[in-house]
């Protein structure tokens, strides 16, 4: 065997053994959840506010909520994205509520509110 030929079989063997071993990238498929990795980014806050003022159009015992922020989610890539939203929001009954929302977004001028609950 050439030297070229045995470093070629070393650059193989070495490139096999760093993607074994390599951590699992977390990807967005189509059809699978991702994590949101910029929470803060302010179309995410939006549609939380967006998911607020939706739920406050349904008159409730509770009374209106008051937006805070988003605080975590994941997204998932269909016709258009889900995102599932952690909200802080308040009323006057729970002054520091805890809700989860899912919101449909095909582009930026139409969303559905798939649902709404207290975590």
């Amino acid at each position: 065997m050439t030297t070229s030929s045995l470093l070629l079989a070393a650059v193989a063997v070495v490139a096999v053994c760093a993607a074994a071993a390599a951590p699992h990238a977390t990807v967005a498929l189509a059809g699978g959840w991702s994590p949101i990795t910029n929470i803060r980014d302010p179309h995410i806050q939006e549609l939380g506010q967006w998911a607020i003022t939706e739920v406050n159009k349904n008159p409730s015992t509770s009374g209106p909520l008051t937006f805070s922020k988003v605080t975590g989610g994941e997204q998932q890539v269909v016709n258009g994205i889900n995102y599932r939203l952690d909200i802080d929001a308040s009323s006057s009954i729970d002054v520091d509520g805890s809700y989860k929302a899912v919101v449909y977004e095909q582009d930026s001028t139409t969303r559905k509110l798939i649902s709404f609950e207290k975590n």
